[in-house]
C-alpha cells in the first residue's frame, strides 16, 4: 500500500493540472480552480457543476460582495459541501494557487485584473465580454467602458468549441461566448456557413428566463415586474448584437449585420431562439438538414432534432446541451431556424468547463453529462 502522505498528494504541477496519485497507485489529474465572482448566478453554476467532479478542487470562492462570509450562507443549496468563506478578487494571489481562473463578473473586471505575469502562470476563462469583441472600438461603443488590457483582445480565444476547439485547446485566456450569441449562433451557422441563406436578411428573436438578467436587484426582475409578462428589451442596441454579427461575419466570410431583439419571460433557466432568413436559392429540406448534419453529427451537445420537432427549453434545461431545428417555408422563400439551451449551462458555466475540459486535454464532455432535468 502506498503510504498515507503520497495517496492524493499533488506531486507537481503541469500545464495539463496537478498530477495526483488516486488509491490504486494510478497517476491522475488533480485541477486546482479558481472561480472570481462565484455569488453571481453564472458564479454560482460553476460551483454546483465543478462540485461533481473528482478531478477539481475548487481553492477560491471569490466575491466582491460577500468577503469573509461563508460561501454556504450565500447558497444555501451549498450547506455542507462548501465550508470555505467568499474570498476577495486578488487575482495575483489567485494565480499562484491555482491551475484555472474562472471570471464570472460584470464586463470590464477581467480586462482591468488580467496581465502577463497572470497570463504566465495560470489560465483564464473569462465569462464576460471583455475579450470576446475582436475590434476594441466596438467593445468600447456598445459596452460604454474603456477596455483596460486591449493588447490580449488578439490573443483570446472565442471559447466556442464547436468552431473554435484546436485554438482553445493551445489558449491560455478564453473569452467564454454570451448565452443569446451561443444559442442564436448555433441556430444559423450551418446555413450561413454553407451560403444557404443570405445572412443580410437575418432576423433572431430571442426569449430569456430571468436568470440572465444576473443576481443583482432591478426593478426589471421584480416578481411583480416578470410574472404574467413578456416583453421585449435592449431594442436595436442590445450589446449581445456585435458578438453575434461578428462570429457569423467570420462563418459568412464577409460583413454580416442581422436585426437582434431578446425578450424577457417569466422563467427562471432558457433562451429559445427563432431566427428567419431568406434563402439563397431554392434549397431543399433535405439539402438544409445536409448543411446541419455536416457541421453538428459529430458534436455530442448538438442535437439536431428530427423533422417537425421544435425545440423547448425544457429539454434542455440543467444540460449542457444545445437543441437546434428548421423549417423551410417555400411559400415565402425563407427559413425558420431555431434553437434551445440553458442559458446557465451552455449559455455560461458549462460551456466555460467545456472550454477547460479542453485545454487540460481532457474528454469534451466530462463533468457535463447531465442529463436535462424534467419536470
Amino acid at each position: 500500500m502506498l503510504p498515507a502522505a503520497v495517496i492524493g498528494a499533488a506531486v507537481n504541477r503541469t500545464a495539463a493540472g496537478r498530477k495526483q496519485i488516486n488509491y490504486e497507485g494510478e497517476e491522475e489529474i488533480m485541477i486546482k480552480v479558481g472561480i472570481i465572482g462565484s455569488t453571481g448566478y453564472a458564479g454560482g453554476e460553476l460551483v454546483r457543476l465543478l462540485l461533481q467532479r473528482e478531478d477539481v478542487e475548487i481553492k477560491w470562492y471569490g466575491s466582491r460582495s460577500y468577503i469573509g462570509q461563508d460561501y454556504a450562507s450565500v447558497y444555501a443549496n451549498m450547506f455542507q459541501l462548501v465550508d470555505e468563506n467568499c474570498m476577495d478578487d486578488n487575482m495575483k494571489e489567485l494565480a499562484g494557487l491555482v491551475d484555472v481562473v474562472f471570471t464570472a463578473t460584470p464586463q470590464g473586471l477581467c480586462a482591468s485584473l488580467v496581465d502577463e505575469e497572470i497570463l504566465s502562470k495560470v489560465k483564464v476563462i473569462d465569462l464576460s465580454a471583455d475579450f470576446r469583441i475582436k475590434d476594441v472600438g466596438v467593445y468600447e461603443q456598445w459596452y460604454k467602458l474603456k477596455h483596460a488590457s486591449p493588447r490580449f483582445i488578439g490573443e483570446a480565444v472565442y471559447g466556442l468549441p464547436e468552431v473554435n476547439r484546436e485554438q482553445v485547446k493551445s489558449a491560455r485566456l478564453i473569452a467564454n461566448p454570451g448565452c443569446f450569441p451561443t444559442c442564436s449562433f448555433l441556430s444559423v451557422y450551418p446555413l450561413v456557413k454553407e451560403g444557404l441563406i443570405d445572412p443580410g436578411t437575418l432576423i433572431i428573436d430571442a426569449k430569456s428566463g430571468t436568470s440572465g438578467a444576473g443576481r443583482g436587484a432591478k426593478v426589471d426582475s421584480l416578481y411583480c415586474e416578470v410574472n404574467e409578462n413578456i416583453k421585449a428589451y435592449g431594442v436595436g442596441v442590445h450589446r449581445h448584437t456585435p458578438e453575434i454579427e461578428e462570429q457569423l461575419s467570420y462563418a459568412a466570410g464577409k460583413p454580416v449585420t442581422v436585426s437582434f431583439t431578446p425578450h424577457l419571460v417569466p422563467m427562471n433557466r432558457g433562451i429559445l431562439v427563432t431566427a428567419y432568413a431568406s434563402l439563397t436559392g431554392n434549397a431543399s429540406e433535405e439539402e438544409l438538414r445536409a448543411a446541419y448534419e455536416k457541421y453538428y453529427q459529430k458534436e455530442y451537445f448538438v442535437r439536431v432534432l428530427k423533422p417537425g420537432v421544435v425545440p423547448q427549453t425544457r429539454w434542455v434545461e440543467g444540460s449542457n446541451f444545445a437543441d437546434v431545428n428548421f423549417k423551410l417555408d417555400p411559400r415565402t422563400n425563407r427559413v425558420v431556424m431555431m434553437g434551445a439551451i440553458d442559458n446557465m449551462v451552455k449559455g455560461a458555466a458549462g460551456q466555460a468547463i467545456q472550454n477547460m475540459n479542453l485545454m487540460f486535454g481532457l474528454a469534451e464532455h466530462t463533468g457535463l453529462r447531465q442529463v436535462p432535468m424534467f419536470p
